[in-house]
C-alpha cells in the first residue's frame, strides 16, 4: 500500500461516546413511551441521527410527520451536547493521542471522516481541535455512510486520492463507505471481523506497522 493519508472515522476509533448517545436516545424514547435497550442502541452504529430515529420509531404504534421527526432528532442532539461537555482531554486514550503523533510524525497526513454533526465539537473536548490535516463531517454531506461521500471528501481537503488513503472505521457502514470509495479498508472493534476488510486492527497502534 502506497498510503499517504489516514482517514479515520470518530466515535468508535479515536474516543467513544456510545454511552453518551444510548443516554440521549433512552430519554426521547421513554419520553414517548418506546422501549429501548442497548441491544437496539447497537443498532444505530455508524447511522445518522434521522435513520437512527427511524430505527427507534419501529416499536411506537404512531405515526410522526417529518417536522415531528426532525424536532425529536434535534431534542436528541440537545441532550447529547449537554452530555459531550463532561468530556475532557483525559477521555482520549494515551495510545490514541501517541499513535497520532506517531503518523504525524512519519509525515503522513491525518484526516476525521465522520457523520456526526457534533464532530468539531468533540475534538475541542478532547484536546484535538485544530490538530487534524482535514475534518469532513455530518455538516458538510448529503449522505451517510455507507455512501461514501464524507470519505471522498475528507482526500479531496487532504489533497490525496483515495488510492492513497486508508480509512479506518469501526462499524460495517463505514467499512462500504470506504470501500465503495475506492480507499483501503481499515476495521477495528465490531468493524474488525467484517469481510469487507482489507486490514483488521486490534489496537489503533497496529496503525504503525502499515506505514
Amino acid at each position: 500500500m502506497n498510503i499517504k493519508a489516514i482517514i479515520f472515522d470518530l466515535d468508535g476509533v479515536i474516543c467513544h461516546t456510545d454511552q453518551y448517545h444510548y443516554q440521549a436516545w433512552k430519554e426521547l424514547s421513554d419520553r414517548l413511551g418506546i422501549p429501548f435497550d442497548e441491544r437496539d442502541n447497537d443498532r444505530l452504529r455508524g447511522v445518522s441521527r434521522l435513520e437512527s430515529l427511524n430505527i427507534i420509531l419501529e416499536k411506537s404504534d404512531c405515526q410522526y410527520s417529518a417536522q415531528q421527526k426532525q424536532a425529536m432528532a434535534e431534542e436528541k442532539n440537545e441532550t447529547y451536547k449537554k452530555l459531550l461537555m463532561q468530556m475532557t482531554p483525559e477521555d482520549l486514550p494515551e495510545e490514541t493521542l501517541a499513535t497520532l503523533r506517531e503518523l504525524r510524525a512519519r509525515g503522513l497526513l491525518l484526516g476525521i471522516g465522520s457523520s456526526s454533526k457534533n464532530t468539531k465539537l468533540i475534538l475541542s473536548r478532547l484536546g484535538l481541535a485544530g490538530f487534524f490535516d482535514a475534518v469532513a463531517d455530518g455538516t458538510a454531506i448529503t449522505y451517510s455512510k455507507p455512501d461514501p461521500e464524507v470519505f471522498l471528501l475528507a482526500a479531496e481537503k487532504l489533497g490525496v486520492s483515495p488510492a492513497e488513503a486508508l480509512v479506518v472505521e469501526d462499524a460495517d457502514a463505514g467499512i462500504e463507505a470506504a470501500r465503495a470509495g475506492g480507499f483501503f479498508a481499515a476495521g477495528i472493534g465490531p468493524a474488525a471481523m467484517y469481510s469487507s476488510v482489507d486490514v483488521s486492527l486490534i489496537a489503533l497502534a497496529d496503525i504503525l506497522v502499515l506505514v
